[in-house]
């Protein structure tokens, strides 16, 4: 049987803070297949994740396909917006939500690694975080730092990833990301230079694929999944909107599960996807080929084909 199988792969999933999101069930997945994953977290989000798992709050989701619990081998304080702790403002560092996380720093993250596992010890990366401070706002009205913070932490994040781990995988290896449509088709209501910094986040995974590819002999990928009512997602309060112009639409009518683009990931990251490298893949139930609205009358007589 043809099967996905990471036994013996070591995983990390850079952020994950509560169970809801892509990056858990990325996480879940790739336990499930077999790999040892830790995951980083955003500091001011660290505490709580930590309390959600103590308390066994969680407990639901972590159960696995087996019956076993998912559990990390580490579980790493990280702020991608700080390539090194020296470059953290002191007012962040010595902030509440910061002071007790040690170092943070992307730099950080790969000595932590370093320190915990052998030479080369990782060998599959992903990257499941964004962050647009006014994604809110429409491009017009954004500022230039709003703008600046949106593409760093969404996209050149990616790039500081695989510059601090790259050299810490085995060949072999693969680098998987999260992107969105709006990097390419205009979403009224999802801004701040949000899809800005997916366009980027695509176009370095291809130049990413090559340079990784021939220094570290990696795989990276990227996949644009379509919406998901999570936690991170509906605090920008577009989500419901979306989630049903995605159904009223998409070829596949039904909602997109944070499974299905696990999997996928999963797919992407496993021996059996050795030959794919600098692909955004669209896992969104088809609605990326639609170049037009389903009328009302469309829809009714397809559902009662």
């Amino acid at each position: 049987m043809l099967s996905i199988d990471l036994k013996g792969r070591r995983a990390l999933v850079a952020g994950v803070a509560d169970e809801a999101g892509y990056g858990f069930a990325i996480a879940k997945a790739l336990a499930e297949a077999g790999a040892s994953v830790s995951v980083a977290t955003w500091p001011p989000a660290l505490g709580s994740f930590l309390k959600l798992i103590a308390r066994g709050k969680i407990d639901d989701e972590r159960t696995m396909a087996d019956g076993s619990f998912l559990t990390f081998e580490h579980i790493y304080p990280l702020d991608v917006a700080y390539d090194t702790l020296d470059a953290v403002p002191e007012h962040v560092r010595e902030s509440k939500r910061y002071r007790d996380a040690g170092d943070f720093s992307i730099a950080g993250l790969a000595r932590h690694v370093a320190s915990d596992f052998r030479k080369r010890p990782l060998d599959i990366l992903v990257h499941s975080l964004a962050n647009g401070p006014e994604v809110k706002k429409p491009l017009l009205e954004t500022s230039r730092a709003g703008y600046l913070a949106a593409v760093s932490a969404s996209a050149y994040s990616l790039t500081a990833l695989v510059q601090r781990l790259g050299p810490l995988m085995r060949a072999g290896g693969a680098v998987a990301s999260l992107t969105y449509l709006a990097s390419e088709r205009v979403i009224p209501g999802y801004g701040g230079g949000m899809p800005a910094a997916k366009a980027a986040l695509e176009s370095d995974t291809r130049v990413l694929a090559f340079e990784a590819g021939r220094a570290y002999g990696i795989r990276v990928n990227t996949i644009s999944a379509g919406p998901l009512a999570s936690r991170a997602a509906s605090a920008i309060g577009l989500v419901d909107r979306l989630l049903e112009y995605y159904r009223l639409n998409s070829p596949l009518s039904e909602d997109l599960s944070a499974r299905e683009v696990a999997t996928a990931t999963a797919f992407l990251c496993s021996p059996l996807a050795s030959g794919i490298t600098g692909v955004t893949l669209y896992v969104d139930k088809g609605y990326h080929v639609m170049g037009m609205a389903v009328s009302p009358a469309e829809q009714s007589r397809c559902t009662n084909l």
